[in-house]
């Protein structure tokens, strides 16, 4: 072999052999992730209210358009827009359930689908988020990483319940859904409660390799 094909070969080495493990390594499997977040008891809820979190729906990207217009216009389908930011109409395929729901603007059908905080407000409050500041906290409220649209049944359903006492009902959902709260908790620097690692763990288990997600 050549000088040249020595050299050629060695780039063909880093470029196809190098890039994709350095991409691995930037995103960590949620076992990884787990093993670095604090575990504690919940802390009290006194002081939380939904004002600690900032404006609800608040347009921290400076877009132009509120979170939850942000959010619709990522998650559904076959949109209808009332101006540049405003959605009439669209189809939401529930992450939740599987269930495919017809999104309607209007009094009576926006509630058929939600906003969900994937990581709940007041579970965030309990476990940490009473330390940040208001901005870091609106910055959470408004985080697309910790925002599904989804069934609003279901959201309701769930309320502010963590892994441990609220799980999808779509079993194939389950490791993105703790995946993503994972995510959630590692970024903001929140811990985890033992009932609700243990339930993470767990769901976890049957699907190690998981990764986080990054938006």
């Amino acid at each position: 072999m050549s000088h040249w094909e020595i050299r050629i070969a060695l780039v063909l080495t880093l470029v196809v052999g190098g890039i994709p493990q350095a991409a691995n390594a930037a995103t960590p499997t949620v076992t990884e992730t787990i093993a670095k977040i604090a575990v504690k008891g919940r802390a009290p809820k006194t002081g939380y209210t939904r004002a600690q979190f900032g404006p609800t729906w608040h347009d921290v990207d400076a877009n132009g358009c509120d979170t939850r217009n942000d959010i619709l216009n990522r998650d559904l389908s076959e949109t209808v827009f009332k101006d540049s930011c405003t959605i009439l109409a669209g189809v939401l395929v529930d992450p939740y359930s599987g269930e495919t729901i017809n999104f309607i603007r209007g009094v009576g059908t926006s509630s058929f689908v939600q906003i969900d905080h994937v990581v709940a407000l007041s579970n965030a409050w309990q476990t940490g988020a009473f330390k940040l500041s208001i901005d870091k906290r609106a910055a959470f409220a408004n985080d697309p990483l910790n925002l599904l649209a989804v069934k609003g049944v279901l959201n309701s359903q769930k309320s502010d319940g963590d892994a441990a006492t609220w799980l999808p009902p779509l079993k194939s959902y389950r490791c993105a859904y703790v995946a993503r709260q994972v995510a959630v908790k590692a970024k903001y620097g929140l811990w985890l409660t033992p009932p609700e690692k243990a339930a993470i763990v767990k769901i976890i288990a049957t699907c190690p390799k998981q990764l986080l997600p990054t938006h």
